[in-house]
């Protein structure tokens, strides 16, 4: 296993790279692909990246939500030609890396003892699969084996760093499928040192740590590569199921407090500067348990209001809805656009927007 203090050193020189080349790195890929009006809008800047959970999905919709790429074959298919139960989803360079949890039972009444996918994987623009850490349908904690893998990170230099919410634990992998680095005791569920309770999120920061929503523990950690807890943010003691955490650039910290159902962000003595409720709508459900909020670098917030079924822009000064995709609190499939047919979105990106996310490097890829 590769030491920490020479991954901590390897990550600050790399990450300083990632961010310049993220900050010089086209909008449009030139490749080809599907197409509106006749003009390629894949991976075109300012369109949304999103994790449609439960339809077995990830998506790219423009900003009015036609659907111009698309991975998964719906949510009648739970062969490992879809992704099921997809958490995660981000775009690296013009492949596409998502994290497939799969579907827990009772999630759908046609699969009462629900299905595992168990992979992340890595997929080109024609939906090849190139990479893949876990094995479709096996749940296990041993080499190259996961068990609801929650999120995945390309990190710079070519590794990924994978929540392993069922192991328990945050690992860091090489493209040959090692485990380089990890948090967490394998198997054990706990708050004490190295330990974790259904981690949902990990991201690399900038000074080498990592930042790992603690779901089950109600936290927020920062620790550094020798395993060491930096900070805990936890809204003042105010959250429950920190579903997801990032580094905002003025320091502060931006949380997903599922159980309470709203985005917090909160300043390095974890005290509250900001904070939006999802359910406040009249028509919402009660509990929508939001997944994901992420500040675009604009200064919007974009966030998954996952049993909202929806995904929302907000203006983060007057907390107005700009932009919502698509119908408040109902679900459904359709093959070519997002409006009222997504189901349980658990993640969404805007493509080229990196703000307080871990930027992947854009080296040419050892892949067809």
């Amino acid at each position: 296993m590769t030491s920490c203090k020479s991954l901590s050193v390897r990550f600050i020189a790399v990450f300083a790279i990632a961010f310049t080349l993220v900050a010089l790195s086209p909008a449009n890929s030139k490749a080809d692909g599907n197409t509106s009006g006749g003009k390629s809008t894949f991976n075109k800047s300012g369109n949304f990246l999103i994790a449609d959970q439960f339809n077995n999905r990830v998506i790219e919709i423009t900003p009015q939500g036609e659907i111009v790429w698309h991975f998964g074959l719906g949510p009648h298919d739970t062969s490992a030609k879809s992704i099921l139960g997809v958490n995660d989803a981000q775009r690296v360079g013009t492949f596409t890396l998502m994290a497939g949890t799969g579907i827990p039972a009772g999630a759908d009444p046609t699969l009462p003892n629900g299905v595992a996918d168990n992979r992340v994987i890595l997929v080109s623009q024609s939906g090849l699969i190139v990479w893949q850490y876990g094995k479709f349908g096996v749940t296990g904690s041993g080499p190259n084996e996961l068990n609801a893998p929650v999120q995945s990170t390309w990190l710079p230099g070519g590794l990924v760093l994978i929540t392993d919410q069922g192991n328990q634990r945050v690992i860091m992998v090489n493209l040959l499928h090692a485990i380089v680095w990890q948090y967490g005791t394998t198997g054990v569920s706990g708050d004490g040192p190295g330990e974790l309770n259904d981690p949902n999120s990990a991201e690399l920061l900038s000074t080498g740590n990592i930042l790992i929503a603690d779901e089950g523990n109600n936290r927020a950690i920062e620790v550094d590569l020798d395993k060491n807890i930096i900070a805990t943010y936890t809204a003042g003691g105010t959250t429950s199921g920190v579903a997801f955490a990032s580094r905002l650039p003025n320091g502060h910290t931006l949380l997903t407090d599922s159980n309470h159902d709203r985005a917090v962000e909160v300043n390095a003595a974890d005290h509250i500067v900001w904070q939006y409720k999802t359910n406040l709508q009249p028509g919402s459900n009660s509990n929508p348990l939001p997944t994901r909020a992420i500040r675009l670098k604009n200064g919007n917030t974009l966030i998954s209001d996952q049993f909202n079924h929806r995904v929302i822009v907000v203006d983060t000064s007057t907390k107005k809805i700009l932009t919502q995709f698509w119908t408040l609190n109902k679900s459904g499939f359709n093959v070519h656009t997002a409006r009222s047919m997504l189901n349980a979105p658990y993640d969404a990106k805007e493509i080229g927007d990196y703000n307080g996310l871990t930027p992947p490097l854009f080296f040419p890829f050892p892949f067809p």
